[in-house]
């Protein structure tokens, strides 16, 4: 009987696995890049195909002290970089995180983000689980055509 139980134990981790990491939500075309030695930010679209929305609360690393998303508002006729609320990525949708619009920001990296590194991030999405992403720092890319750099 044990090694029955145990059998049908083991079988059900790759579902738990699976459950997890489901292929609801893509993340593609990331990068990071510096925006000097102690600073930097990372950029992705996120993809959502599921049936539900999902919001993107916050994001881990273990590349910095600290790890925000932000955005970029209009005050008093200036434009400023600022925290950001949860992100909606709706279902079916997606949202991309942009260089001048929302993204991660990386503060108090713990080593400077050079040509050729990576970043692992983990994107938290709630009740819609959890994404991990490594992206390869790029600090002479530009940002796609009509994106906004402030």
């Amino acid at each position: 009987m044990k090694p029955l139980l145990s059998a049908l134990c083991l079988g059900l981790i790759p579902l738990a696995a699976f459950a997890q990491d489901d292929g609801t939500l893509i993340v593609h075309d990331g990068y990071a890049r510096a925006a000097n030695p102690r600073s930097g930010a990372a950029f992705m679209v996120v993809e959502n195909r599921g049936s539900g929305a999902c919001m993107l609360s916050t994001v881990t690393s273990d590349a910095a002290e600290r790890v925000e998303l932000h955005t970029h508002r209009e005050e008093g006729g200036v434009m400023k970089m600022v925290k950001a609320d949860p992100i909606r990525i709706p279902a079916g949708g997606r949202h991309e995180l942009a260089r001048g619009g929302d993204h991660v920001m990386l503060m108090g990296l713990k080593q400077p983000l050079g040509d050729g590194d990576t970043v692992a991030l983990t994107l938290d999405f709630g009740p819609c689980g959890k994404v991990q992403t490594t992206l390869p720092v790029d600090n002479k890319r530009m940002p796609a055509q009509g994106a906004v750099a402030h």
